[in-house]
């Protein structure tokens, strides 16, 4: 069992691992399993008080080191800022698990000009993942997570790059469904574009979990108010990411979709290698990235001076 140098023992000693959406749910149980395996974990999420209430619950618990990250993803300069911080204070960071997701009622056009659903829950995640390569890089082999969903299957057209805002026909679960989808699609088109840099991307679904999501977001809550004594607690929700963020026995897997610590088929729409390309394009050409190496192919990344 390793011991790192602030003297924390455990298999994920010495490593650092940053979990978005970790204030709360299966984000914040994956930060608590993953600190008391030994990491060094970053909790970033969009409210400054809960973020604060999540370290300090996690350091009780565990006595590990626990820093908080703020950034709203509904905003890409937010998104920016907490990136640039991050990549100021840990030069390497092993593991970045994609968990920070919303559904939510109403359409909403955010001041980037994206869907406010398909922001939150792909293209804040597509940034921040651009964004910290370098800090992926120098820890290389590390790993980067995707919290998908099986609500992806739902979205069986595809994404269309045409309509992505919703303009035609938007629905609070198919705006989900869709963001969903692009979130696998990405980790798939990820794992081979960074593949010789020594980075692996895996994508995963929790299930349903009993926790806040849902339920006062989503227009149509009963399933998670009706039925909430039957869903995962968020412990058993976080137990893959656990195992992919940390166990040997996936060490090198990438491209994969898991469910249940198992790889799984997603569906054939997120399996289309032609569509992930395009996505990818799409989504690095929006937020400005279209001429970065590191969105652009194959490479090392060179960290900004």
């Amino acid at each position: 069992m390793r011991r790192s140098e602030s003297g924390a023992y455990g298999p994920m000693a010495g490593r650092v691992v940053l979990v978005t959406g970790a204030s709360r749910g299966i984000g914040f149980a994956a930060a608590k399993k993953l600190a008391q395996a030994g990491a060094e974990v970053i909790v970033l999420s969009r409210d400054p008080a809960r973020t604060h209430a999540a370290c300090e619950a996690i350091t009780s618990a565990t006595g590990a080191e626990v820093h908080g990250l703020v950034a709203d993803f509904s905003q890409v300069d937010q998104v920016r800022a907490a990136a640039a911080e991050a990549l100021r204070r840990w030069p390497r960071i092993d593991v970045l698990v994609n968990n920070a997701g919303a559904i939510y009622p109403k359409r909403i056009i955010t001041a980037d000009g994206f869907e406010l659903t398909m922001q939150v829950n792909f293209i804040a995640a597509f940034l921040l993942t651009m964004l910290l390569s370098p800090a992926l890089v120098d820890a290389a082999p590390s790993r980067v997570i995707a919290v998908s969903s099986d609500a992806h299957r739902t979205a069986w057209r595809g994404i269309d790059l045409d309509d992505p805002t919703f303009q035609h026909g938007w629905g609070s679960y198919r705006a989900y469904a869709a963001s969903k989808l692009a979130d696998i699609m990405f980790a798939s088109e990820l794992a081979r574009r960074w593949a010789a840099r020594g980075v692996t991307s895996t994508s995963m679904t929790p299930g349903i979990v009993r926790s806040g999501f849902g339920r006062t977001d989503w227009d149509r809550p009963w399933p998670y108010i009706t039925l909430d004594r039957f869903f995962r607690t968020p412990e058993d929700g976080a137990d893959t990411i656990v195992y992919l963020a940390s166990s040997p026995e996936v060490e090198g897997a990438s491209g994969l979709y898991f469910k249940a610590r198992v790889p799984r088929s997603p569906a054939a729409a997120a399996r289309d290698r032609a569509a992930q390309r395009r996505l990818w394009e799409w989504t690095a050409d929006v937020l400005d990235l279209a001429d970065d190496p590191v969105a652009r192919g194959p490479g090392v990344a060179v960290r900004p001076s």
